[in-house]
């Protein structure tokens, strides 16, 4: 088996569930969002994907869930589908692709291994995708809402929170760790041997047969 195959697997798979642990954190916290105001120094407010926040500046804080999901605006409806949504698809990636690596013994067949490598590989480029659309869509939002002429500029208005750049670096990170598994895929069934089909097994016999009649 190809080293160079072996290392993008294992690199491969190190990046994928340290990823899927940067989209988990992004999803669960609730620093979506953060606005201070001038008129109370002392408070902050974070908004996240299931509840928003309220902390106060000797550091404690106070969160209340949302109180339906009818009430809630279209991106966090659409952050909670699909985050949720790249959270399963990469958990069914990461557990496709642990039998289909070559340092682990199981699925001998290698057109079988490859096949779930890739797999694996497709799942966590496709679960990093679904977990950049909603961060990058509620980070367009926050940007036309904060340039937005008709408001006041008294008005606060939100800003990015630390879990839009976790999502980001989780999403991006799923598509490279999901790559590496393909190419890993990819390298190992070219540095494999083909097994001799049944005539070339024939021919084989043949010229040993020959060789010890002769003797």
């Amino acid at each position: 088996m190809d080293e160079c195959a072996r290392a993008l697997e294992l690199l491969g798979m190190l990046l994928y569930a340290g990823a899927w642990l940067c989209v988990l954190g992004a999803a669960v916290s609730p620093r979506w969002l953060s606005m201070s105001t001038s008129l109370l120094p002392v408070e902050s407010y974070e908004l996240g994907l299931w509840e928003t926040c309220v902390v106060q500046e000797t550091g404690g804080m106070e969160c209340r869930a949302y109180d339906g999901l009818l009430g809630l605006s279209p991106d966090l409806k659409l952050g909670r589908v699909l985050t949720c949504a790249s959270l399963a698809l990469g958990a069914l990636g990461f557990l496709v692709a642990i039998p289909g690596l070559s340092l682990v013994n199981g699925c001998e067949e290698d057109g079988a291994k490859r096949t779930l490598g890739t797999a694996g590989g497709v799942l966590g480029m496709l679960s990093g995708v679904l977990c950049l659309i909603p961060v990058s869509y509620v980070a367009h939002l926050t940007v036309v809402r904060f340039f937005d002429d008709t408001l006041p500029d008294v008005v606060p208005r939100w800003e990015f929170g630390d879990s839009l750049f976790c999502g980001w670096a989780g999403g991006f990170l799923l598509v490279v760790a999901g790559l590496l598994l393909v190419l890993g895929s990819r390298s190992a069934a070219r540095a494999s041997p083909l097994p001799a089909g049944p005539q070339r097994r024939y021919q084989v016999m043949n010229t040993v047969l020959a060789r010890a009649e002769y003797v």
